[in-house]
């Protein structure tokens, strides 16, 4: 009888993953089990899970806007509400436009742009070298490129006055808050992907104070904000000399500023 025979059962791991208080225990469970390929990984896989890494940096991936994104151990997980943020990005862009994905993290939210509308010229930029890498790996594929650096500093002077759609789902916890975030994100995502500095809006005003400088004529700028947050980044836009307007989710649960250089 083969090893793999021994291995606890879809209930048994379900059980286990529900009593860590795993919402959706048994779906995780039916992919751990279809993940594991070996002798006692199931086993190891189960334990990691249990003792608090997220599901995506086990399985190598995460399902967003409908693909399979590869996710490495130490980047950013993309959110489903992030989908809302490429929803309202994709009524925009027009095939052949040039679209930049700040703080792109894995590069989800580009590469299921490429996707949803085809032909556009992609960009992606991060300030983390193992996102960059994990991004790469992602963004390529979908023909984009990627760039390493802080915020606008990482794109090619080519692309200044040219971006016709730019999207950022850039940190926005205050400082204080990261505490109270879900073990799963605290310490196993890069703290420079969660901390938006004091009021969580630190890296919103950088974005949207040199928007102008890159975004084309009547280009757009799109931010995933809090609801809460939403009036004072949507005020950011303004200084900025960009239209502003606010869209909310209640499907998402997600709220966009959308800015649109005057």
């Amino acid at each position: 009888m083969s090893e793999r025979t021994f291995q606890p059962s879809h209930s048994a791991i379900t059980a286990r993953l529900r009593s860590v208080g795993c919402v959706f225990a048994e779906d995780e469970a039916e992919l751990l089990i279809a993940a594991a390929h070996a002798p006692g990984e199931l086993d190891r896989m189960v334990e990691l899970r249990v003792s608090g890494l997220p599901l995506e940096h086990l399985l190598g991936w995460a399902e967003f806007c409908g693909q399979h994104i590869a996710v490495d151990q130490g980047v950013f997980v993309p959110r489903r509400r992030t989908e809302y943020l490429v929803q309202e990005a994709a009524r925009i862009a027009r095939p052949g436009a040039v679209v930049v994905d700040l703080c792109c993290g894995s590069g989800a939210v580009g590469t299921a742009l490429a996707a949803a509308v085809g032909g556009i010229e992609l960009h992606a930029a991060d300030v983390d070298p193992v996102a960059i890498r994990c991004a790469a790996r992602n963004i390529g594929p979908a023909g984009g490129q990627v760039h390493e650096g802080d915020l606008y500093s990482a794109l090619p002077e080519t692309l200044r006055g040219r971006v016709e759609v730019l999207v950022a789902n850039a940190p926005y916890v205050p400082t204080d808050s990261i505490g109270m975030m879900p073990p799963e994100a605290r310490l196993h995502e890069p703290l420079i992907a969660l901390d938006g500095g004091a009021d969580g809006l630190d890296v919103h005003r950088r974005i949207a104070g040199e928007a102008p400088l890159w975004l084309a004529p009547g280009g757009h700028l799109l931010i995933e904000t809090s609801v809460r947050q939403a009036p004072t980044t949507a005020a950011l836009f303004e200084l900025a000399e960009l239209s502003a307007r606010v869209v909310h989710s209640e499907e998402f649960d997600a709220t966009v500023v959308l800015g649109k250089l005057r």
